[in-house]
């Protein structure tokens, strides 16, 4: 009977040991969809802004730039994406910033893999995007 005992003690504390592990894969398994992921790079000179990208369940996205935000259409599946953005509406801005915005359009138009680790929100393409989750 005292065997018995212990062998349950063992399946309890290797359950208690390995479960967040568990819940943690299946986390980090799905898209975090309606959830603000900011681009994971310092403010450009003179700013506080950085990019940011939230992905609805429907498609629908919104993309804040260095300095402009545009709408998009981005189809997720299981590891692939693709993001359509519409064309940025002028803004006021220094030069440094509208090639910021240019530059992370084009790179977000030429996603087509994603892979998520915790927090974090890879996008695969001609240039490789790490995003963030807001986790405030």
């Amino acid at each position: 009977m005292l065997s018995v005992r212990r062998r349950f003690a063992c399946w309890i504390v290797l359950a208690a040991v390995f479960a967040p592990a568990w819940a943690a894969d299946a986390v980090d398994g799905g898209f975090p969809f309606e959830r603000d992921l900011m681009l994971d790079a310092a403010p450009m000179r003179g700013s506080k802004r950085v990019p940011m990208l939230q992905i609805e369940e429907n498609g629908a996205a919104s993309i804040d730039l260095w300095c402009a935000s545009v709408r998009a259409q981005a189809t997720v599946g299981d590891g692939t994406i693709s993001i359509v953005p519409e064309s940025p509406q002028p803004a006021q801005c220094t030069p440094e910033r509208q090639s910021g915005d240019d530059n992370l359009l084009a790179a977000l138009s030429q996603v087509t893999t994603w892979k998520r680790r915790g927090d974090v929100i890879e996008l695969f393409g001609a240039t490789p995007l790490r995003f963030r989750l807001m986790t405030n």
